[in-house]
């Protein structure tokens, strides 16, 4: 197995990325979502301190993907499919890694505007509190979330349409 990506397939990093991605993202959306229902007390301020590590986490893995892409280039994609499907599949992966960062920077300024400390690269960060900007990056937080569903969705679905439509194994390159 190759560490690195060839024209083909994915290298053993990518696919370790693209999956420990995927697990954290299954668990930390509907984590947020259990979080927002959840009455203030002991039990959510551990919950909350899980979401907020394992989206950090997230954030420092989304880092590394971006570097990992820009020195190991992708495999080809056919395009002889039909006309556009490169530029589809790289703005929904544009947007994938777009929408991940907005989710983890808007939380974390959302925490820090609510007046709460944060641990970020081994630093402790406090900012002033502004309970209106906390209140317009949850917003953002939110929207983000419910955003990420739909590219995950459409990023599935399009694996789903080429192994039904075209009969290609997608899901194999990156396995």
């Amino acid at each position: 197995m190759h560490y690195k990506n060839t024209l083909s397939k994915y290298g053993l990093i990518s696919k370790v990325f693209h999956w420990l991605s995927a697990a954290l993202l299954i668990v930390q959306i509907p984590l947020g979502f259990y979080l927002v229902d959840l009455d203030f007390g002991d039990e959510r301020l551990e919950i909350e301190k899980i979401h907020v590590i394992m989206g950090l986490t997230i954030f420092y893995l989304v880092i590394l993907r971006l570097l990992n892409n820009f020195f190991n280039p992708t495999p080809k994609i056919d395009p002889s499919k039909f006309l556009g499907q490169k530029l589809l599949a790289k703005i929904n992966h544009l947007l994938l890694y777009i929408t991940i960062l907005l989710i983890t920077v808007s939380g974390i300024l959302k925490k820090l505007f609510n007046g709460e400390s944060l641990k970020f690269f081994f630093k402790e960060i406090n900012i002033k509190e502004n309970f209106e900007l906390a209140d317009q990056f949850y917003d953002i937080h939110v929207f983000s979330n419910y955003l990420i569903i739909s590219l995950i969705a459409i990023h599935i679905l399009a694996v789903i349409f080429h192994k039904i439509f075209f009969k290609e194994n997608l899901i194999k390159k990156i396995l």
